[in-house]
């Protein structure tokens, strides 16, 4: 589990630092950084994918994605003494992202190029800085592989450090290219951790959604992002999953309602069968909320649990009846995966706040800077350059 995320220099996010637990609600007012701290985790999942340049280039690149307020803000900055302006920089313009657990932490810090050169690719950022290490604080003794621009050393089972690489280039992760089942597993392990983790965001709903419609259907234990394998997904949950559950969860929420799976060819097709009507709904024929819940259900019910699993405003399109089911099963969900919901429904929020383990973070900004209200945050140390 992750118990620290720290990001640094990322759109509004200038410091942040948090602690997590099992169930995490991240909320606040519109234009907090909730969507920032999203997009955060994303990039931390694309650097185990090797994506982690491109997706920067599509938000604009590096510099459209920095902090674009001062190095610091001062406290007489912050009471209105003084105007906010800019000083002598103390410290290398970076982005970074890291997280650590109890296990493993890791850290990436990337930077804008050492100088303009002719390439058309001279706006990409560059990777200054990357570490891995045991147990939630970097320190001197317990990193076993560093990334210092273009070399790269890990440790052996000695204890010495020995170099693996020399000429890593500046768009490649040593999580993608210096993994190895032999010299460097604890890097492998983390590098499949981190491709495990799911993002649930982009649930399409609308008229032409691919989950309206019939897909060819096959054992499908992960629902895709865009919720396109639906029917498959629950025929899944039905076989190899937990039927009983899923049943008991969408009663929950729509009272002596079942799930079933219509089969034709090879193609799968939902079906819902709710009180009171004489035939089953198809998947196209259900209203935008009810779909949604539906893939929420296929989603949080996996028979194949991630280690993490990070949900973006759930609640959209959910009528407010359907909240306190919602909570219920995500914190159901909680019970076998690491859970982020990023919410701004007060309902949702309060539910979760009475599960178990549950930890509220709300996010408020000052002067454009996102801060989290109320909380100490967890010690930290970023790789040097």
């Amino acid at each position: 589990m992750i118990t620290r995320l720290a990001v640094s220099g990322y759109r509004s996010l200038r410091d942040v630092r948090l602690s997590l637990g099992p169930l995490n609600v991240v909320t606040g007012a519109n234009g907090t950084g909730k969507s920032s701290l999203y997009r955060a985790l994303k990039l931390l999942a694309d650097i185990a994918q090797g994506r982690v340049i491109q997706s920067l280039a599509a938000e604009g690149g590096l510099p459209s994605t920095l902090w674009a307020g001062p190095e610091t803000l001062s406290r007489s900055m912050k009471q209105g003494v003084h105007p906010v302006q800019g000083t002598t920089r103390s410290k290398r313009v970076g982005l970074k992202l890291g997280f650590a657990g109890t296990d493993y932490g890791y850290a990436i810090d990337l930077g804008l190029p050492q100088a303009p050169n002719s390439s058309l690719f001279a706006r990409d950022p560059e990777i200054k800085a990357e570490s891995v290490w045991t147990g939630e604080l970097l320190g001197r003794a317990n990193a076993f592989a560093e990334r210092r621009g273009p070399s790269v050393r890990v440790r052996d089972e000695g204890g010495q450090w020995r170099e693996t690489y020399r000429t890593l280039a500046t768009f490649d992760s040593m999580m993608t290219h210096c993994a190895d089942p032999k010299d460097a597993l604890e890097l492998l392990l983390l590098r499949e951790r981190m491709n495990g983790w799911r993002f649930y965001d982009q649930l399409r709903t609308d008229r032409d959604a691919p989950a309206r419609r019939p897909q060819i259907g096959t054992y499908t234990p992960v629902l895709a992002s865009d919720g396109a394998d639906l029917a498959a997904a629950i025929q899944t949950i039905i076989e190899i999953g937990n039927p009983d559950q899923l049943d008991d969860t969408v009663a929950d929420a729509f009272p002596r309602a079942r799930l079933a799976v219509a089969a034709l060819d090879g193609y799968f097709e939902l079906e819902m069968q709710q009180h009171g009507l004489l035939r089953p709904l198809k998947a196209a024929e259900l209203s935008d909320g009810t779909l949604r819940y539906l893939l929420l259900v296929a989603a949080l019910l996996s028979p194949r649990p991630p280690d993490l699993m990070i949900l973006n405003e759930p609640e959209a399109s959910l009528h407010p009846d359907l909240l306190a089911p919602l909570a219920r099963l995500i914190a159901a969900a909680a019970e076998r995966s690491q859970i982020i919901v990023v919410s701004h429904a007060p309902g949702l929020v309060s539910a979760l706040d009475r599960t178990a383990d549950s930890r509220r973070i709300v996010l408020e900004k000052q002067l454009s800077e996102t801060l989290v209200q109320d909380d100490t945050p967890p010690a930290w140390a970023w790789p040097s350059r």
